[in-house]
């Protein structure tokens, strides 16, 4: 015959877990659900920001600036460098300028290192890199067609 302390102390763990697991269970499932939302909610903002890269390079012709929390190389900025790709693409600094939405005279400070560009300013430059001779005169040719920009 089972001792009576030995069959209270099983009945006491049975009914224990039984307890803990009324509660434990709707927690679980809460949290199952929520890994499942935040994964879902994930692959929505991929899928977004892989559509604001393509729509902002179709209308703009430029790659929006790289989040800092995103593990991305920092645009780089040389001088020498800025002067071998105006020269490379055949253009006047008055030219690039419009290109870059900036005046020449900034150009030409860039490239003589009096002054530096700023954050937004090298970003419009880096999407500049990739265009050749024929790019950089269709787009100069659209500026100039759509005149300058009104002051307000």
């Amino acid at each position: 015959m089972p001792n009576v302390a030995t069959v209270l102390r099983d009945e006491i763990a049975r009914l224990s877990r039984k307890e803990i697991r009324s509660h434990v269970d709707p927690t679980r499932k809460a949290t199952a659900q929520h890994r499942r939302d935040i994964s879902s909610l994930k692959r929505q903002v991929a899928q977004l920001e892989q559509q604001v890269r393509l729509l902002s390079g179709k209308v703009l012709g430029t790659r929006p600036a790289v989040p800092s929390g995103t593990a991305a190389r920092p645009l780089r900025y040389s001088a020498k460098g800025l002067q071998s790709q105006r020269r490379r693409l055949g253009l006047s600094a008055t030219d690039f300028g419009m290109l870059v939405g900036v005046s020449s005279q900034s150009i030409y400070n860039w490239e003589r290192e009096a002054s530096h560009p700023r954050p937004e300013q090298i970003g419009k430059l880096a999407a500049l890199r990739g265009i050749g001779k024929r790019e950089a005169a269709a787009r100069l040719k659209e500026l100039v067609a759509e005149g300058p920009p009104s002051r307000q």
